[in-house]
């Protein structure tokens, strides 16, 4: 496999991995490949699911401005505990 980037910096992050780890370019890019299809997978996975839930009536969505609003309480709530 022929590797050609066209980002200086991410050819120069892939020269620096084959270098550090003595492996070549093609195995890192296709491990790199492999692990963002399996992270690619699991990400559909859980928003299928999240999706079902929701239109089986399983889980209620939320107004954002009353998500925000309680993540903003939280936050709030864990500065004021901090010793």
């Amino acid at each position: 496999m022929d590797v050609h980037l066209k980002n200086p910096e991410l050819q120069a992050k892939v020269s620096h991995w084959v270098a550090e780890t003595g492996r070549s370019a093609d195995e890192l890019v296709e491990d790199a490949m492999t692990g963002y299809f399996e992270e690619l997978r699991q990400v559909r996975e859980m928003l299928e699911s999240r999706y079902d839930d929701t239109k089986s009536g399983r889980v209620q969505p939320i107004d954002g401005e009353e998500a925000f609003t309680r993540l903003r309480h939280k936050s709030e709530a864990r500065r004021k505990n901090r010793p």
